[in-house]
């Protein structure tokens, strides 16, 4: 029997059109009918590992040869290896997912991307740890097949595409439900994550002062914080971004504010000769509506370390719909920055504000997941101590001492 996506892609689909009178009841014409007519069926355990759910939304009528399948993959689930005769072309519709060709690093799939997978090329994909993935598969038949199935993907093979497409682990603890062993998540775009280092780069030394400065509306000193960044190598856009996202943390008037002291700190960089680079503007297209939610989601359970929930939001639920769509969806799906870029400049503006502990503790926890190490955090504390204010510093060592004790609790 074949499996359930060789179905998917090859089974013949009936399409009921209406007959008219006369010498052009022959001709072709356009048809409009209802997809995917039967409940979506259970993937087949020899293709598939966790639980996934296919439906047959179309097949193209003749002489066309593609057909295409709707697959919705739980956290962790995937198809087995396998190829495609005529090749792919998947499109991502909601969720964090992932895929791999043989031989090269596991790359992020999100809502609006579109993968080409080429003819007879050996390959898997599936969702990410942190939730459910869903995208459209189209292919076409040659000689009435448009899939090859080989081996399938095992447990020690995702985690090492977790590992290959740049991602930190947390703590098992960390982990959503039903879940076991070590919980892998992705420190943004594998395109624009950066390497472990023990060091704190002078770019990311810029980047919480930065933050702490436009938070606390100390204009004077985030001019120099401005400079010293844009002198480290800093794009505008980057710095752009990075005075952009305070908004969701320090309100709209300080963002505001900070932006034009940015815009006067460029201009007149810019009447001194100094002719920064203005770096790029995002490339990704960032979904709309329930899309933008499922994405926000995804993003906010990648960096909590599990899904969010709790009596806060159980009492006010509409603030994390807010979240998931304006923070952590609108503004972390814009890949110009990168997500231990963000977490630095969070962890700055909050650590200037008293009051947010509980918050500052939280994405300390998230820092150690997207990236920077102990280490690297230590020394943003250092660095708001010596060059950005004393109680920030102060407020940031005591919730960091806090954030490592119980990430080495598990």
């Amino acid at each position: 029997m074949k499996t359930l996506l060789c179905l998917a892609l090859c089974g013949a689909a009936t399409v009921a059109s209406a007959q008219r009178p006369g010498p052009e009841s022959a001709a072709p014409a356009v048809a409009v009918r209802t997809a995917a007519p039967s409940p979506a069926a259970t993937g087949a355990p020899e293709t598939f590992t966790g639980t996934v759910e296919i439906s047959t939304p179309f097949q193209a009528l003749p002489p066309g040869k593609a057909g295409g399948a709707t697959v919705r993959f739980e956290a962790r689930a995937r198809t087995a290896w396998h190829t495609h005769p005529l090749g792919q072309t998947l499109v991502v519709t909601a969720g964090l997912g992932l895929v791999q060709q043989a031989g090269q690093p596991a790359q992020w799939i999100r809502p609006g991307d579109v993968v080409g997978i080429p003819a007879n090329v050996r390959h898997w994909h599936g969702a990410g740890p942190g939730g459910p993935m869903a995208h459209v598969a189209i292919a076409e038949k040659e000689d009435g097949t448009s899939v090859a199935w080989k081996d399938k993907v095992s447990d020690q093979d995702y985690e090492a595409a977790l590992a290959s497409a740049g991602l930190a682990a947390a703590a098992p603890a960390a982990m959503p439900a039903g879940h076991a062993g070590q919980h892998i998540v992705p420190p943004r775009a594998a395109a624009h994550a950066q390497p472990a280092s023990e060091v704190l780069s002078a770019r990311q030394q810029a980047i919480p002062l930065m933050a702490s400065f436009a938070a606390a509306s100390n204009m004077p000193r985030l001019n120099t914080a401005l400079n010293q960044g844009l002198d480290a190598g800093m794009t505008v856009s980057e710095a752009k971004e990075v005075l952009v996202q305070l908004y969701a943390y320090a309100g709209f008037p300080k963002s505001l504010n900070a932006l034009g002291e940015l815009m006067k700190v460029v201009q007149e960089r810019r009447q001194r000769g100094i002719q920064d680079a203005p770096g790029r503007e995002p490339g990704r297209r960032i979904a709309t509506g329930d899309e933008l939610v499922a994405a926000g989601k995804a993003n906010q359970t990648a960096i909590s370390g599990g899904p969010v929930q709790g009596p806060l939001f159980d009492f006010a639920p509409v603030i994390n719909q807010f979240l998931q769509a304006h923070l952590f969806g609108d503004i972390f799906e814009r890949d110009n920055l990168d997500w231990q870029s963000r977490e630095l400049a969070t962890v700055g503006a909050l650590a200037a504000m008293p009051g947010v502990e509980a918050q500052l503790r939280s994405h300390l926890r998230a820092s150690l997941r997207v990236g920077p190490s102990a280490t690297q955090l230590r020394q943003l504390v250092q660095v708001l101590a010596e060059q950005g204010d004393p109680d920030a510093a102060h407020r940031a060592q005591d919730a960091l001492t806090q954030a490592v004790a119980a990430a080495s609790k598990g």
